[in-house]
């Protein structure tokens, strides 16, 4: 498996810190001799921790979604916007 970091925000509230984390995640293919071969298509996550009700994590579809995903989840969490949706993966 290999990761894509896209970007990392830490955020200091008064209960602790709030860490938001946006990555791609490639797995091997495996051909049918069992051998790891070249890399699957990305998956892309944005992962909040430190949030007191749950950990919370939104799947994109692509990199430039990704990125505009991480920075709704961060102004969701300073509370200059909405609660961001996820994109429908393809």
């Amino acid at each position: 498996m290999t990761l894509y970091p896209v970007a990392d925000d830490v955020l200091f509230a008064p209960g602790g810190r709030v860490v938001i984390r946006t990555y791609g995640v490639a797995a091997p293919a495996e051909s049918a001799t069992g051998e790891t071969g070249e890399e699957r298509a990305v998956a892309y996550r944005t992962w909040v921790t430190g949030v007191r009700d749950q950990p919370r994590y939104w799947r994109w579809g692509h990199f430039e979604d990704a990125r505009r995903g991480h920075r709704k989840v961060l102004e969701w969490l300073t509370g200059r916007g909405p609660q961001p949706q996820q994109v429908a993966t393809v």
